[in-house]
C-alpha cells in the first residue's frame, strides 16, 4: 500500500516535531494481526506514533495529528479520550466524543471513568444506560467499571453481565463479590463466590474483607483455610485481610501465627503488609510487640508513623505522641499528610489547648483547617479544652457543616455541662434538615440524663427506634444509662432485657444502674452474669461493683472485688477505686485500714478520697480525723464549703455549738459561701426549680399548705425533726422553721399538686440530703401512697410505703 498525500503530510509533520515514529524495517506479527482486524500497516503505524506523541506529554500535537489523519479509527480516537480524562480535560473529551460517529465499549468506559474521576457518578451512569441504548455490547472492563460507580445498584446490574456472558470472567466475578461486599449484601456476594469457577488471590480477599465488615470472623478464617488448601498464594492483600479478622476477634495468637507465615513468605513482606501488622498489634493494645516491629521495620511510610501514633494516643502516652510527631517533621515527610487529626485528639485530652493552637497555625497555613476531618477535629479539642467560644467559632466559620460537625459542638457543650445550650443546637440542628448518628444521640441522651428530663429521654428514645437505631448495642447502653440516671430502674432493665446483642458497655450501664440504686445484691449478680456470658470485666465494671459495695457498707465483698481487679485480671486501680475502697471501709468505721489503704496507694490523696473520710468521720463522729481530713480540704480546696459544713455538722450533732460556730466564722472570715440547695422536678416537660427556704415561687402559698397537712399528718405518726440539721445559732423555733423548707421539700409538694395520684415522683438535687430530709421523705412516701424517687449528688433514693432503698444508709 502507498501512502496518500494528506498521510505523507501526518508523517512529515510528527517527524518536523523530532519526535520518533517507530516504523519496523520489516513486517512483525503484530503488524499482521492489525491488517487482520482491518488496520492497514500504515495507519498501524500512526496509531503507534499517535501514542508515542502522547507518551510524551504533547497532547495537542496528538490532537492535530489525529484531526488529520485520513481514516479516523476508534483506536486513535480512544488515545486521545485517554489522554484528556487523564489531563482532567474532561469538556475536551466530550466534545471530541460526541463528535465522533463511531464509539465501541471501550470509548464509553473511558468517558465513564473520566464523568467518575470528575466526581459526576450520576453522569457516568446515565453514560451507560445511553451505551445500552445505542446497542453496544458492555465488556468486561465496562462492567467493572460500573460497579466500581458509588451509585451503583449491584444487583440490577448483575443481570447485564449474565445476559452478555462476563459472568464466567474472574475479573468480572471479582468485582461483583466485591462491590456486593462493600454494600452489606454477604448472601449475594457468598452466591457469587460459590457459583464461580475460578477462583483467585482477589476472590478469597474481597470474600475474607466482606466477612470481616460483618463481623463474621469465624467464616473469613474458614476461607483462609480454603485458599491455602486450594494452593492459592497469599498476597500481601490477603495478609492484610486476616489481620484484620485477628484484630476484630482480638485473637493475639491468631495474628502472631498470621505474622510467622508473613516472614515466611518473603515475596510479601513490604511495608504494606508490616503497616497492617502494626494496625493490628496497636488494636489488640500489645505496644511493647507493635514498637518492636516498628523499629525493626527496614522501610516506614507515613501509614507506618501515623498507625504507630494513633496507637499511643490512644493509650494516652502523650509525650511519646509528640515525639514521634516531631521525629515525622524532621524527617521530611509531606506536611500534607501528617496526622494533625491525632495530635488535636492528644492536645484535647490532655488538655493542652497550647499544642491545639500550635497545630491549628500549622493547619491555617497548609490550607488544611476547612477540610472536614480536620474542622471537626478543631471544634472537639477547643471544646475539651474548655474553650466553648473558640470551638463555636471554628463552627460558624464553616461554609458547610456536617453531622458530625454538629455532634462535635454538641459533645462539647455536654462535655462542659451547658446541657441546656446542647439540647438547643440539637434543635438547631433538626432544623437545619441534618439527621442525626449515634454518636448525636449519644451525646444529647447524655445532656437529657443530666437533667434528668425523662419526658425528652423517652422522645430520644422513640427518635432512636424511627431512626433505625434501637437495636444498635451502642444505642441500647446509651438508653441504659439515660433511664437509670432519670429514676426510671425498672425502664432502664426492661431496655437491658429487650437488648438483640449486648456488649461489656451494656454490661456496666447496667451494673452501674442498681450500684447508683444501692442494690449491691443486683449489682453484683449482674457481674456474674457478666462473666457467664463470656465478657472480661474492664476497669469501669470493678468501679460499678466497689460503688455499689461502698453505698451498702460491704467491706468484705468490696475487699473481695478489689483484689479480684488486682490480681486475677490484672487491672491496676484507678484512684477511684481506691476512693471506693476507702469510703466502704470509713463508711463501716475502720479508720485503721483507711489510714493503711492511704499509705498503702500510688496516687496522693484527692480532695474527693478526703471528703469521703470527712463524711465517715460524720457517721461515727470521730472528730480527730476529721480535723485532719478538713485542714487537708481547706489547703487544696479553700473556696469549698463542704468541708467546714459537715465538720461543723460533726460538731453540732456532738453538742458542741461552740466548736460548730468556730467553724462557721473561720468560713465568713475566709469568705467562703455555702452552695445553695436547690432541686427540680420535671412536669408535662418541663423543668421547675426550687431553692431552700426560697419563697419566691408564684405558688408558694399553695405549696406551704400543702407541706402544712403534711406535717400534720407526720406528727400523728411521732415525726420529730432533728434540729441538728438546722445548723443556726438561733432559738428552737426558727430553726425549725428553717427546716421546713428544704428545697427538696418544695419540689415534692409542687409535684403532689400537680402530677396525677399514684404517680411516681422523681426530684434531683444538687447537694446531699440531710437527716431530717430523709426521714421527712419517707413518712410522706407512706402517707401519700406514692413512690419518690431523689437522686442526690452521691446516689439514688427509692421511697416507698415509709422505707427507702438505701436503707438508711449512705
Amino acid at each position: 500500500m502507498h501512502p496518500s498525500k494528506t498521510t505523507a503530510t501526518v508523517v512529515a509533520n510528527v517527524a518536523a516535531a523530532a519526535l520518533p515514529l517507530p516504523f519496523p524495517r520489516a513486517a512483525t506479527p503484530l503488524d499482521a494481526r492489525m491488517v487482520k482486524t482491518g488496520f492497514d500497516v500504515l495507519t498501524y503505524r500512526l496509531n503507534l506514533g499517535l501514542r508515542s506523541l502522547l507518551s510524551s506529554g504533547h497532547l495537542h500535537r496528538a490532537r492535530a495529528m489525529f484531526d488529520q489523519m485520513p481514516h479516523k479509527n476508534i483506536f486513535s480516537l480512544n488515545l486521545i479520550l485517554s489522554a484528556y480524562s487523564s489531563s482532567g480535560d474532561l469538556p475536551a473529551a466530550q466534545h471530541l466524543f460526541l463528535s465522533s460517529p463511531h464509539r465501541n465499549a471501550t470509548t464509553w468506559t473511558i468517558m465513564m471513568r473520566a464523568h467518575a474521576a470528575a466526581g459526576r457518578t450520576s453522569d457516568a451512569l446515565s453514560l451507560f444506560r445511553a451505551m445500552l441504548g445505542e446497542g453496544v455490547i458492555p465488556d468486561r472492563v465496562t462492567v467493572t467499571t460500573v460497579l466500581n460507580l458509588p451509585g451503583c445498584t449491584v444487583p440490577s446490574l448483575h443481570p447485564f453481565a449474565i445476559k452478555f456472558g462476563l459472568d464466567t470472567h474472574v475479573f468480572v466475578c471479582n468485582t461483583l463479590l466485591d462491590a456486593y461486599c462493600k454494600h452489606g449484601l454477604l448472601a449475594a456476594a457468598r452466591r457469587v463466590f460459590l457459583e464461580m469457577h475460578d477462583k483467585d488471590a482477589v476472590t478469597y480477599n474481597a470474600m475474607m474483607m466482606g466477612c470481616s465488615k460483618e463481623g463474621l470472623h469465624t467464616q473469613a478464617l474458614q476461607l483462609f483455610a480454603a485458599m491455602r488448601r486450594a494452593g492459592i498464594p497469599a498476597t500481601h492483600f490477603t495478609f492484610s485481610s486476616i489481620l484484620t479478622v485477628a484484630a476484630g476477634m482480638a485473637h493475639l495468637l491468631l495474628g502472631h501465627q498470621v505474622h510467622a507465615l508473613v516472614l515466611r513468605s518473603t515475596s510479601v513482606l513490604n511495608v504494606f503488609v508490616n503497616n497492617s501488622l502494626l494496625d493490628f498489634y496497636s488494636k489488640c493494645d500489645c505496644l511493647d510487640d507493635m514498637r518492636r516491629l516498628f523499629d525493626e521495620m527496614p522501610e516506614r511510610d507515613n501509614v507506618s508513623y501515623n498507625v504507630i501514633i494513633a496507637a499511643y494516643a490512644w493509650n494516652q502516652c502523650a509525650a511519646t505522641v509528640l515525639r514521634l510527631f516531631r521525629e515525622m517533621q524532621k524527617l521530611g515527610f509531606d506536611r500534607q499528610v501528617l496526622p494533625y487529626a491525632t495530635m488535636l485528639s492528644v492536645a484535647g485530652s490532655l488538655p493542652d489547648v497550647h499544642i491545639g493552637k500550635q497545630i491549628h497555625a500549622q493547619l491555617v497555613l497548609l490550607g488544611l483547617a476547612s477540610e472536614d476531618l480536620l474542622g471537626n477535629a478543631l471544634i472537639d479539642m477547643y471544646s475539651k479544652c474548655g474553650m466553648l467560644d473558640a470551638a463555636k467559632s471554628n463552627f460558624s466559620n464553616r461554609s458547610e457543616k456536617s453531622a458530625i460537625s454538629w455532634t462535635a459542638l454538641i459533645t462539647g457543650y455536654v462535655q462542659n455541662g451547658q446541657h441546656e445550650e446542647a439540647l438547643q443546637l440539637f434543635s438547631d440542628m433538626r432544623r437545619a434538615g441534618l439527621r442525626p448518628d449515634r454518636a448525636t444521640f449519644s451525646s444529647i441522651i447524655k445532656a437529657s440524663s443530666s437533667l434528668a428530663m425523662i419526658g425528652l429521654g423517652r422522645q430520644l428514645h422513640s427518635y432512636l427506634i424511627r431512626s433505625g437505631y434501637k437495636s444498635s448495642v451502642f444505642s441500647g447502653s446509651v438508653l441504659v444509662d439515660m433511664y437509670a440516671k432519670c429514676g426510671c430502674l425498672d425502664e432502664a432493665l426492661r431496655t437491658f432485657d429487650e437488648m438483640p446483642e449486648r456488649n461489656s458497655i451494656s454490661w456496666n450501664a447496667v451494673i452501674s444502674a442498681y450500684a447508683h440504686y444501692g442494690e449491691a445484691k443486683n449489682a453484683i449478680k449482674m457481674f456474674e452474669g457478666m462473666l457467664h456470658c463470656g465478657f472480661n470485666p474492664d476497669s469501669v465494671t470493678f468501679l460499678s461493683v466497689l460503688a455499689a459495695c461502698s453505698h451498702n457498707g460491704l467491706a468484705d465483698e468490696c475487699m473481695k472485688y478489689f483484689h479480684l481487679m488486682k490480681h486475677q485480671y490484672s487491672i491496676s486501680p484507678w484512684k477511684e477505686h481506691y476512693a471506693c475502697v476507702i469510703d466502704t471501709l470509713g463508711r463501716v468505721g475502720c479508720f485503721s485500714q483507711v489510714q493503711k489503704m492511704l499509705v498503702e496507694m500510688p496516687f496522693k490523696a484527692d480532695p474527693i478520697i478526703w471528703t469521703s473520710i470527712l463524711h465517715s468521720c460524720r457517721i461515727h463522729g470521730n472528730q480527730e480525723l476529721a480535723r485532719v481530713a478538713a485542714d487537708k480540704l481547706f489547703g487544696m480546696e479553700p473556696t469549698d464549703a463542704t468541708p467546714y459544713v459537715i465538720l461543723s455538722n460533726i460538731y453540732a450533732r456532738a453538742g458542741q455549738w461552740e466548736d460548730a460556730a468556730c467553724v462557721k466564722k473561720i468560713m465568713r472570715d475566709r469568705g467562703v459561701r455555702k452552695e445553695s440547695g436547690y432541686s427540680w422536678v420535671e412536669i408535662k416537660q418541663k423543668i421547675y426549680s426550687f431553692s431552700s427556704n426560697d419563697l419566691t415561687s408564684p405558688m408558694i402559698d399553695e405549696i406551704k399548705d400543702e407541706l402544712d397537712r403534711l406535717y400534720k399528718e407526720m406528727d400523728k405518726q411521732g415525726y420529730k425533726p432533728d434540729i441538728t440539721c438546722a445548723l443556726h445559732m438561733v432559738d428552737h423555733e426558727l430553726k425549725l422553721e428553717s427546716l421546713k423548707y428544704h428545697s427538696e421539700r418544695l419540689a415534692i409538694a409542687f409535684a403532689l399538686m400537680n402530677t396525677p395520684a399514684g404517680t411516681p415522683i422523681r426530684i434531683m438535687k444538687n447537694l446531699t440530703a440531710c437527716l431530717d430530709c430523709h426521714a421527712v421523705i419517707k413518712m410522706i412516701s407512706k402517707i401519700v401512697n406514692r413512690d419518690i424517687i431523689v437522686r442526690d449528688s452521691r446516689r439514688f433514693h427509692h421511697f416507698k410505703d415509709g422505707v427507702c432503698s438505701c436503707g438508711d444508709y449512705w
